[in-house]
Parts: structure tokens; sequence; C-alpha cells
């Protein structure tokens, strides 16, 4: 039988200005979100140190966010056990003190290790701040708490490739380890200081539940190296591939029905009962992979067809961000006077229009060209964001906050994967497709096709070169154009099938309740 001890509240607690804990949260949040995304351009570098390939160095992303995946759905059950409070001091000290040692790593398999560790301790930190923060805020408040929170998960992703790519060309790329080191004290000063468990968070010594955790555990982590490695293993051409996918279906539907029949689950997914919830989940999962898809292009685009560095594709990125920044508070500050329905409808269809945008880039575009769709989008990312947040939270019991935001931010993660792997897909096999339409109908016969080669050969002749020479460069020429032009294709459409996979959210914002700021919603049942 379930032993229940409730952890006395703090005397001093409820005097504590809640944006102080909003303050010391969102440092934790940021470092771990920020680490997702800024070790990225740092990658031949650290291969090229550890006398390692490229392919072999992305394990150093893969173990971080399969263990990140592992973690997080767990975090509620976790907080439970431990405590919420001491969940996120180990959490946040566990990140500091391996990002520390990845930074000290000698070899790729000792980088892999912390690299695991540090996502391992990273997976709870979203969740639990996120827990904390909504319970800090009154329900009437809470609009405001998510966009400050938002800051977080929306502008870190986007100064990641800049961070990085500055602190590699600067310095080391084990400084983009090494700065999470005072960000990682200064959260866990704060942590200690002002945050406290809450009367009603009891500290429960039960049962484990250890078929649930180990289903958990093969099922997301064998998905999520499915879903990175995919494209670079050809997909379901690769045996270990399709072996990892039946592993992954089986593990987690086996999960969904294990833990619908337990008394005590490591994942509650009783919270799905609520309508509101449920589309809020879907939303959110949709987001990530349309904001995360969208979000790795651009950069891949301007360094593959237009020539940008890593570090001026990060710049790119800036306006994206800016528009995040500067909208987060006025959404945050608006919540209370408009339906959050009608905000999150206006999000959809504002980032549908960007992605419009970027979907109608040709080669001779310029810096206001991608400038204003990316303003859009990150204007739009505050109106998605804070709203859905807001309105997905609200029937959710303070009790049961844990696991809800464990389960959402899990959804979130898994959703950003799908994205990333299936733009990528997308863009090289529609690339390989243009390139043969684009080559079949450029014949010789064709005047346009003559007076570009005559045009080439040209250059090259007042180049000096032979006129055999001249004429194979020629040739090269033209087909290096149809590529870039089949690539730019490729980006084009992908772009537009995003979009209108996000118009596809409008109806789930209809089946979503307006939220009610009154009286806890009662416990679920």
């Amino acid at each position: 039988m379930a032993e229940t001890m409730e952890a006395p509240a703090s005397p001093i607690s409820r005097h504590i200005n809640p944006w102080i804990i909003a303050i010391a949260v969102m440092l934790s949040t940021f470092m771990e979100v920020l680490d997702t995304t800024v070790v990225n351009v740092s990658l031949p570098h650290i291969a090229g140190s550890m006398s390692a390939t490229v392919d072999e160095a992305t394990w150093a992303l893969t173990s971080y966010l399969v263990a990140n995946a592992v973690i997080l759905p767990i975090t509620g059950w976790l907080a439970t056990i431990l405590g919420r409070k001491r969940l996120l001091m180990m959490a946040v000290t566990g990140f500091t003190v391996t990002s520390f040692l990845c930074g000290l790593a000698p070899n790729l398999l000792l980088l892999i290790v912390f690299r695991v560790l540090q996502g391992a301790c990273g997976g709870a930190l979203q969740p639990i701040s996120q827990a904390v923060l909504l319970e800090s805020f009154p329900r009437e408040s809470r609009g405001k708490a998510m966009a400050f929170w938002g800051l977080g998960i929306v502008v870190a992703p986007m100064l990641g490739p800049v961070l990085g790519g500055w602190l590699t060309d600067s310095y080391s790329w084990r400084w983009v380890f090494y700065v999470n080191v005072p960000v990682g004290i200064a959260s866990l000063v704060m942590t200690e200081l002002f945050i406290f468990d809450p009367s009603y968070i009891r500290r429960i010594s039960e049962r484990i539940d250890y078929w649930g955790i180990g289903l958990l555990a093969v099922g997301v982590a064998s998905l999520q190296i499915v879903l990175d490695k995919g494209q670079e293993a050809d997909w379901f051409g690769s045996h270990w591939i399709v072996t990892l996918a039946v592993v992954s279906i089986v593990a987690l539907a086996t999960l969904v029905i294990y833990e619908l029949c337990v008394g005590h689950p490591v994942l509650d997914l009783r919270v799905f009962r609520l309508r509101t919830y449920s589309a809020g989940v879907i939303l959110m999962s949709i987001m990530g992979v349309v904001l995360y898809g969208s979000l790795v292009m651009l950069p891949i685009m301007l360094q593959t067809l237009l020539g940008y560095t890593a570090l001026q594709a990060g710049m790119a990125m800036f306006p994206r961000g800016l528009g995040s920044f500067l909208t987060m508070p006025l959404v945050g500050a608006i919540m209370t006077r408009f339906d959050p329905r009608k905000l999150l409808g206006v999000g959809i269809l504002a980032c549908v229009t960007s992605l419009l945008l970027l979907g109608s880039l040709n080669l001779n575009l310029g810096f206001w060209n991608i400038f204003w769709p990316q303003f859009l989008q990150g204007a739009s990312l505050a109106f998605l964001f804070v709203p859905l947040t807001t309105l997905t939270m609200d029937p959710i019991p303070r009790e049961t906050m844990g696991n809800a935001t464990s389960i959402f931010n899990l959804m979130r993660n898994l959703g950003a994967s799908i994205g990333i792997a299936t733009v990528t897909t997308l863009v090289a096999r529609n690339e390989q497709t243009n390139t043969s339409v684009l080559a079949a109908n450029f014949t010789p016969g064709d005047p346009r096709a003559q007076a570009s080669l005559e045009m080439l050969r040209r250059l090259f002749l007042s180049r000096g070169t032979d006129a055999m020479t001249a004429n194979h460069r020629a040739y090269a020429g033209i087909f290096a154009m149809v590529q870039r032009q089949a690539g730019m294709l490729a980006f084009n459409h992908t772009y537009w099938l995003l979009a209108a996979l996000f118009l596809l959210m409008v109806p789930l914002v209809a089946l979503m309740r307006k939220p009610a700021h009154g009286k806890s919603s009662a416990a679920i049942h």
C-alpha cells in the first residue's frame, strides 16, 4: 500500500514575488533549450579535434535528444517521489556539472556519455519549471507568466546557432558547454532561495512502475533515434532503422494499454479525458512539426544555395527572435481582455502567411525578403505559444500539473523531431526530382539554353581557358544552375506543405474551452 507524506509548505513561500520565481525557472529553461541548438554549428570543430567524422560527431546531438526525451515524460512522477524543489535542484546541478564535463571531454566516447547524462538532467527542467510557474501565478495572470517563460522557449533556439558559432570561432567549441556553468549556478542559487513546494505537493513512497518506465524508455529512445538518423540511413532502406521503428511502435502501443490498466502509472494518461487538454496537446505537436521544421530549413537553404557561412545563417534568424521578443509581452498583457482562442487563431493565420512568404522566395532574394517573413513568424509565435499553453493547462488541477506539463512538453519535442526529419527528407527527395525534371527540359535546341551556354563559354574563354575546357565548364555551370534552382523549388514546396498543415489546426481550436478564471478544476478520475 502506498504511503503518503505531505511536505509542509514553507511559511515564507506565500510571500515570494511570483516574478522572482519566474526568473529563477526561466534561467534553467533557457539554459536547457539553448543547449539543444547551440552545439549544432560546432559539430565540424568537435569532429576535427577528436579525430572523428561529422557523422560520428552527430551522436553528441542524438544522445542528448534521446536521454532528454526519455526523462521528460516521467518528470511529473519523479516530482512525487523526490519532491518538486529537490528534483529541480538535482536537475539544474546535474545539467551544470555535466556541461562542464562535456567541455573537458578528451574524446568522443566520453563526450557522448556526458551528453547522455546532460540530456537526462535537462529533460526534467522544462516540465518542472513550467509547472512551478503555472502554480505560482493566479489563473488570470498565467498569460503574462507564459509570455515570459515563452521567451526562453522561443528565443533560445534562435540564439543558439549564433552564440555557438561566435563562441566556436572566437574561442573553442568547448566554450559552448562552459557557458552553461554561470547560468546554472545562478539558477541553483535562486531556486534554493525562492522556490518551495506548496502544501498540496506530496512526496509519495509507492510501488515503482518498472514496466511503465522500461516501455517508455525503449519506445521513446527508439523513436528518437529513428527520427534523428532516418534520413542519414535512407530511412526504411536500412534494416536497423526498420528494427528500431518496429520496436518503438510495439513498445509505445504496449505502454498506452499498460498505463491505462495499472494502479499507479508512471505516466497518467487519464488527463486526456479533458477535451481541452487533448486538443491542446495535438495542437502543440503539430506546432512543433511546423515551427521547428521551418526553423531548420532557412539556415540550410541560405548555406547550400546562397553561400552563407554558419554564423551568417544564424544571424539571418535574428528577425524571428526579434518578432517574438517584441510581441510576447504584448500578448501576455492582452490575454485577459480577449478570448485566448481568438488570439490563437490570429497566430495560426499569421504563421501560415509567413510560411507562404518564405515559400515564394527565389535565388535573387535580398535582406528584406528574409527579414519580414521571419519577423512575422516570430511575432506569430507569441500568439501561438502563450494562448495555447494557457488554454491547455487551464482545466488541469494543480496537484496533477507536473504530469500534464511533462506530456505536453514531450509531445512538443517529438513534434519538433518529426518536423526536422520530415523537412530534411522532403527537401532532399524533392531536389532530386526537380533536378531530373529541369534537366530533362534543358535541351540543346532550346534558344535559352544555347544563349546561357554561349555566355558561360565566353566567360571562361575570356579568362584564358582553352575552348574544350571552356565548353566542359559551361555545361558544368549550367548543371550547377539547374541544381540550385531545383533546390530552391524543393524548399518552396516544403514551406507550402507546412503552411497547409498548419492551416489544418484551425478546427482544433474550436474544441478548446474558454478559460474559467475561477476555482481550480476538479481532479481527474
